[in-house]
């Protein structure tokens, strides 16, 4: 069951390409990947659990990237992915309980306010700005339930991650993006061992688009640290602006039921 056709693999391995790509950058790689899914005939339950697989390919590859070329260090930042993982497990096991209608309500609004305070906000640059917060607390409070967030319903966590980096622990554009990247492979190696463990991973599935998320994630950082926040700004805030329209436009969306749509 579900030994798809080798075109559909071969399409499955561009649209995670694309994804890597996009996700190193601004993250939001789950609003390609999750749809080509359900397009190639996966069931709901089976897609979240293989988006997990092969999207900890492209976290992986692009926060290696973002190491090697000293934008983070990966020992030193362990303890908040090993929260950013532990509230990532937490929200996959409680995914059937927490009322996924209110974050189908809530999240395009988010999105679409992370949008302007990135697009309209002149002083977000490289550099460092003065933190908000102290990383003890930043790693306490704010990670794990973003990682959270991720185990329960994930679109947008790179957006999330990349604002309380910004605004809370007053790192430049680039540093938050490679810090995002780490944080987002804990949260989903978290959601990943929950969702193995349910048995609803497709393996085969899962590597190739995993090929495919590597190798455009190897691009997408090196493209998003040769060129900075020049590119990084403008991605972040249309990725977010696409990713509220694509929720809203869903007839099934709650907003859209409420008002007769």
């Amino acid at each position: 069951m579900h030994d798809l056709a080798p075109h559909l693999l071969a399409f499955l391995f561009i649209a995670a390409f694309v994804a890597g790509f996009i996700d190193s950058i601004a993250g939001g790689g789950g609003m390609i990947t999750i749809p080509a899914m359900l397009i190639a005939g996966i069931p709901p339950l089976e897609t979240l659990g293989t988006n997990k697989l092969q999207s900890l390919f492209g976290s992986g590859s692009a926060s290696i990237a973002y190491a090697r070329r000293g934008h983070v260090n990966l020992v030193g930042q362990l303890p908040m992915a090993a929260l950013a993982m532990i509230g990532g497990a937490l929200g996959a096991v409680l995914a059937t309980i927490v009322p996924g209608d209110v974050l189908k309500v809530a999240l395009p609004f988010f999105l679409i306010a992370i949008a302007l305070y990135f697009g309209l906000k002149p002083n977000i640059s490289d550099t460092d700005r003065t933190r908000r917060m102290t990383p003890f607390l930043f790693g306490l409070i704010f990670v794990p339930l973003i990682g959270f967030y991720d185990g329960v319903f994930g679109p947008g966590t790179g957006s999330f991650f990349m604002l309380g980096f910004v605004t809370l622990a007053g790192f430049g554009i680039l540093k938050a993006t490679a810090h995002t990247k780490f944080l987002n492979f804990g949260s989903n190696i978290g959601g990943f061992v929950v969702f193995a463990l349910y048995g609803v991973i497709l393996w085969k599935v899962g590597l190739v688009m995993g090929a495919g998320q590597f190798a455009g994630a190897q691009v997408g950082s090196r493209f998003a640290m040769k060129n900075g926040a020049k590119i990084i700004k403008p991605l972040l805030v249309v990725t977010c602006i696409a990713l509220a329209i694509k929720l809203l436009a869903d007839p099934e969306h709650p907003v859209r039921i409420w008002l007769g749509w």
